[in-house]
């Protein structure tokens, strides 16, 4: 009987050091994955869609950050302008919805980092700028796996009279690329539109 009491103590002891908050923690987080790992059916157009709406919001979220920085700390202007990563509230989004967010102006029209295709639409929005016409958000698929969101930004914009400074032609296009691995795996299956 005492040996009982013994083994049921012990039992009780063990089961108390057990950490079973940590579990209820991590559900969320598992729950998450195995939601992202489900296996959908997501066409080009869905995917498509979905892009523009994220790069809609991201650029509109990115600019009023950048806006933000640049009236609070204008000495880092350059830098900020650079590396926008630097800045908060775009590196979260660009860890949230898997994309790479980057600014480009007219000098990136001759940039071989970038596709042929970037490069022409870079150049149909100097074309635009110079023009003094309105331009419109565009996207494209560059490769099997990637998109890129383009959005030109107001030339009356301090994002672009400051981080384009120096040019003759205040011009710059918010370049956000997403990876369609990283759109499937957010998408929920119940959301896409048809």
């Amino acid at each position: 009987m005492k040996l009982k009491l013994f083994y049921a103590a012990a039992l009780l002891c063990f089961l108390s050091a057990c950490d079973m908050g940590g579990r209820v923690e991590n559900t969320k987080e598992l729950s998450r994955e195995i939601k992202a790992s489900q296996i959908k059916r997501v066409t080009n157009t869905q995917l498509v869609y979905t892009a523009d709406e994220w790069g809609k919001k991201i650029a509109q979220i990115a600019e009023k950050s950048l806006k933000n920085q640049l009236g609070k700390t204008p000495e880092k202007a350059g830098e900020l302008c650079k590396n926008l990563s630097s800045i908060p509230v775009v590196e979260a989004l660009q860890k949230e919805y898997g994309v790479r967010v980057s600014l480009v102006g007219k000098e990136d029209i001759t940039n071989t980092g970038l596709a042929a295709k970037e490069r022409e639409v870079l150049e149909a929005y100097l074309y635009s700028a110079e023009k003094k016409m309105t331009a419109n958000d565009n996207i494209q698929q560059l490769n099997d796996t990637l998109l890129v969101y383009n959005a030109p930004v107001a030339a009356e914009s301090p994002v672009c009279r400051v981080c384009m400074a120096g040019s003759d032609t205040s011009f710059a296009v918010w370049r956000l690329v997403f990876n369609k691995k990283d759109i499937i795996r957010k998408l929920d299956a119940k959301q896409l539109k048809d």
